[in-house]
């Protein structure tokens, strides 16, 4: 049977960008959220192989340390041409500064070498797990994904990591272009677009009820 959160949660990351996503997407269901930065917590070693058993590790984590229910993503590209690459290692790829730039640019240079020009050799997808975990070890976990092709140079700098490349299908402009609202603002104010609103409409639709 699924769960509804009622009160606070915890969000299990250290990542800015994917906190206030975050944030802005529970605000219209009143929960009163903190991060795992604001409380101190450390940041687990995420040793799954898929998106979703690392937002586990994340959720459940933070769930044991806070003891509170505990909200975790695990997102990341996923390029075709690369044979999936980076995947999990998305952010991995950004190296302990998290240069997204330098990621960036390494994709491209590994497509370059490929001879991955044109735009259908250039397919990739962005995708979302959340997890959210209770310490009596309760879990609720969904997955959601977006289509699109990369573009190079970058555009944009309205959003994180590899926005800026990444073009959605069915759009003239990258993520990096695109406004909060537009990427992830849910129904009617936004058209759920990103992978992680797209994950989040299915997470809320089990674990959520509007304020």
């Amino acid at each position: 049977m699924h769960r509804r959160i009622t009160d606070k949660l915890v969000i299990a990351t250290h990542n800015p960008g994917k906190l206030a996503e975050m944030k802005e997407l529970l605000a219209p269901y009143g929960i009163e959220a903190v991060s795992a930065g604001e409380l101190g917590l450390g940041e687990p070693d995420e040793t799954g192989n898929d998106f979703r058993s690392n937002a586990a590790i994340k959720a459940i984590a933070a769930a044991k340390a806070a003891k509170l229910p505990s909200f975790a993503d695990d997102s990341g590209i996923v390029v075709d041409a690369l044979d999936g690459a980076p995947g999990i290692f998305s952010a991995r790829w950004a190296g302990p500064t998290k240069d997204f730039n330098v990621a960036m640019a390494r994709i491209e240079r590994l497509l370059q070498e490929r001879g991955s020009t044109t735009p259908d050799r250039r397919r990739a997808h962005f995708v979302s797990a959340l997890c959210v975990a209770w310490p009596d070890d309760h879990l609720e976990e969904v997955q959601a994904r977006v289509d699109g092709t990369l573009v190079w140079p970058p555009r944009g700098t309205a959003g994180f990591g590899y926005d800026p490349m990444f073009l959605p299908d069915g759009h003239s402009r990258t993520f990096g272009e695109m406004e909060s609202i537009e990427k992830h603002g849910l129904p009617p104010l936004g058209l759920g677009l990103s992978h992680r609103a797209r994950a989040f409409v299915k997470l809320a639709e089990i674990c959520l009820e509007p304020r």
